[in-house]
């Protein structure tokens, strides 16, 4: 299967905390990424490995928490290939971004 897609605003995401942590670590903003270029690849071969969060979103929305890190990906299972919708840090209010 071809990895997951990250979509516009998920690339934003992904964006936005790749800079702020290079500020003071360059090294762990490129482990990021590539961690989230790792998660895309085993969401695109397994898109059911996330779990439903119905008290986060009413959507069929999976949740995938990235090993090692504080971060969720959020996405839709059922495109092919699954498209990831956010990538948040699990400190932020997850139901308030996701538009509960």
């Amino acid at each position: 299967m071809k990895p997951a897609i990250l979509e516009p605003r998920a690339r934003k995401d992904l964006l936005e905390a790749v800079r702020w942590i290079a500020k003071d670590n360059p090294k762990a903003a490129a482990e990021l990424r590539k961690a989230v270029a790792a998660a895309a690849g085993r969401i695109g071969t397994h898109p059911g490995l996330g779990v439903e969060r119905p008290d986060i979103t009413e959507e069929p929305i999976r949740f995938l928490i990235l090993t090692g890190y504080p971060y969720i990906i959020a996405y839709d299972p059922f495109h092919a290939p699954p498209l990831i919708l956010r990538v948040l840090h699990g400190a932020r209010d997850i139901p308030h971004l996701m538009g509960r």
